[in-house]
């Protein structure tokens, strides 16, 4: 029989402003950082743990995170996250 150990969900996300009409990119690095609270925040506000490998600004004003994340919360993360 087989068991799961650890299980994480592992993801790039592009944080990025659809309606940028011309912005300037300080402008939408803002916008986009403000979003990214608000993720981090959600995930923190649900309990899920998680943890952020790299952020990447990018030219265009978006921002870049890859990330692990827990399953659910029944499942252990394990190695995933020392």
């Amino acid at each position: 029989m087989k068991r799961i150990q650890a299980a994480c969900i592992m993801q790039t996300l592009r944080f990025q402003q659809t309606d940028n009409a011309g912005l300037p990119v300080d402008m939408l690095y803002k916008h986009n950082e403000d979003e990214l609270k608000r993720y981090k925040a959600q995930l923190d506000k649900n309990k899920t743990r998680y943890k952020i490998d790299e952020e990447s600004r990018q030219a265009d004003g978006s921002i870049i995170v890859r990330i692990r994340k827990e399953y659910n919360a029944s499942a252990d993360v394990g190695e995933y996250f020392a």
